[in-house]
Order: structure tokens, then sequence, then C-alpha cells
């Protein structure tokens, strides 16, 4: 059976806000907690620099700017993912950023599945039906 996702087309600024918070997720997580959470911190922050010079844009960049930062940060989005599985890091509302994160890549069917590796509950109402 298929997943349900969003289909929504690239939008970098709006991906680099996402990746922004969660940054800020894994950070309030870091201090003094689990040091599981530091690798993953770092992933995170290599994401928000990535995406940090469109997060300000009003629209995103020509094509030819636009493709290789959407593959680069897909490659880390996924790296992400997987460190949150392989840790057991996975929570609810990073698992929706994760989705959040895709379908601004325009990637959304990948991230409705990567976002559940990454701790989204199926029930959740913010996924699409």
């Amino acid at each position: 059976m298929a997943i349900p996702y969003f289909d929504l087309p690239l939008n970098l600024p709006h991906a680099g806000r996402i990746a922004e918070r969660i940054g800020r997720l894994v950070e309030q997580r870091a201090v003094g907690v689990d040091l599981r959470w530091f690798r993953l911190a770092e992933t995170a922050e290599s994401l928000e620099c990535l995406l940090a010079p469109y997060r300000a844009a009003e629209d995103d960049p020509p094509d030819d700017e636009a493709e290789p930062v959407r593959q680069r940060a897909a490659e880390i989005g996924r790296d992400l993912v997987e460190e949150i599985a392989a840790q057991g890091l996975g929570e609810d509302r990073l698992g929706q950023c994760v989705r959040n994160l895709f379908e601004c890549l325009a990637l959304g069917e990948e991230g409705a599945a990567l976002s559940l590796r990454a701790g989204e509950d199926p029930r959740s109402l913010q996924r699409p039906s």
C-alpha cells in the first residue's frame, strides 16, 4: 500500500526555515541530556548551514543553482534520518519536520516514508490522508 504524501513544488526558503527548526529541536535535546544527540546536532547544523542563504529569500534561486542544493539537502536529510533511527532518537515532532523538509524539497513521497523512521506518529493529524 502506498503512503499518502503531499506533492509540493520546490521551496528552498521554507526548507531553510524547517532546517532551522530541526536544528533547534536537536539542540534542545543535546544540552546535557545524551551524547547521542551531539552527532545528530552536527548533521542538523550542516543542513541548516546549507540552506541558510535561501531562508530569507522570497523565491527559489534559478534551477541551475537550486537543483544541486536540493540534492545535497536531501542527502543530508537522509543521513539525519539514518542517525535518528540508528540511535533510537525518533519522536513525533522531529519526524514531522523531516516530512516537511522533504515536502519543501519536492520529495514528498520520500519524506512521508522517512518521517516515520524519524518518529512521526503514523496516526498524526498532520500527515496526509
